[in-house]
């Protein structure tokens, strides 16, 4: 049985739950960072994915050492290698498909054309699930906002951070919601981050109701003018009827207020995570309608590959990247940028 084969099988198969650890830690310096030019981020995106490159393309120039020209052999080997860098069954499937369908139709294909090929299939991938939006809007009279969820240990708390002090520099007066009411750790830590940010926290004591804290969050923010709203929420993936019903809630609360909100529900995943970042997000974009993802912690693995697998499977646009613990290291997602540094 070839790979091919296995595979096949395996896309049938049932993803195992891996255990989220709980625990996410605000960055020891509370030193402000100062942005880099916008010139560099190429490269800071390059250096962050140094892991996958090597996993990808490391394994894949060994493989066709030699070879006078793509067959399948080559193509079993380049499977196995998208595989292992948690590109995903289904997407990896896709992307060979392709290939074979160009290497049919040109008869002959030199092991160094393949790369370029590669390429450009991941492009086109990431172009079909893209938004032309990057969450920064305003709203004339009232505030973007956006609902950040996923389990704990993703980088969350974190996430919303970098994203107030992005918003704060671009000159935006910024509100965070502390909804995540069940860990008194998420307070805390929302605290240290809006103070660094320059941004406003609404909170209640732990324990308090999440959608309450919703509320009291979006009519501050209406009364004071501000120009986007961050709400977190609770990381817990308990059974999913009560994931739903407790972000149902937030929503319902918030559409009092401003009757549109929440402008964007952005899900949190930690890309190290493989296949398991896949599986939550199959329960989050179950559980509450998922219009972008932010994926972290893309520097420490060789599993960046899942950006472009969840990209694909859950049609939902990759707003932001993480590349690293700094303030300026969430990276606004851009599939020509992304691409260019996985291959540089």
């Amino acid at each position: 049985m070839g790979f091919f084969d296995i595979l096949s099988k395996r896309k049938s198969a049932s993803t195992k739950t891996l255990t989220v650890e709980e625990k996410e830690s605000v960055e020891a310096s509370s030193e402000r960072v100062e942005t880099r030019p916008e010139t560099d981020d190429l490269r800071q995106i390059s250096e962050g994915l140094a892991k996958t490159k090597e996993g990808i393309f490391g394994r894949l120039a060994r493989a066709v050492a030699g070879r006078s020209k793509v067959d399948a052999d080559v193509l079993d080997d380049l499977e196995e290698i998208l595989v292992g860098a948690d590109v995903g069954v289904e997407t990896t499937v896709r992307i060979i498909e392709r290939i074979e369908a160009r290497v049919a139709r040109d008869r002959f294909m030199n092991p160094a054309e393949l790369q370029k090929i590669l390429r450009e299939e991941i492009a086109e991938l990431l172009q079909e699930s893209e938004t032309g939006d990057t969450g920064a809007e305003t709203r004339q009279g009232e505030p973007f906002v956006i609902m950040v969820v996923g389990v704990n240990g993703v980088g969350k708390t974190t996430t919303i951070g970098k994203l107030a002090a992005q918003y704060r520099r671009a000159g935006k007066r910024v509100y965070i919601g502390a909804a995540d009411t069940f860990r008194a750790a998420a307070i805390d830590q929302l605290a240290v981050w809006a103070d660094r940010a320059g941004a406003d926290l609404v909170r209640q004591q732990m324990g308090s109701d999440p959608a309450s804290v919703a509320f009291d969050t979006l009519k501050s923010a209406v009364a004071n003018k501000a120009d986007v709203v961050l709400i977190d929420t609770a990381g817990r993936l308990h059974n999913k009827i009560g994931l739903m019903n407790e972000l149902a809630k937030i929503r319902n609360v918030m559409a009092k207020v401003i009757p549109d909100a929440p402008h964007d529900v952005m899900l949190v995943l930690d890309g190290s995570t493989g296949q398991n970042a896949f599986e939550q997000a199959k329960q989050f974009t179950q559980a509450t309608s998922v219009t972008s993802l932010t994926i972290t912690k893309l520097d420490g693995t060789a599993k960046g590959g899942v950006v472009i697998g969840i990209s694909d499977r859950f049609k939902v646009p990759v707003r932001y990247i993480g590349i690293g613990e700094g303030i300026d290291q969430l990276k606004v997602f851009n599939r020509r940028e992304f691409v260019d540094a996985l291959f540089s």
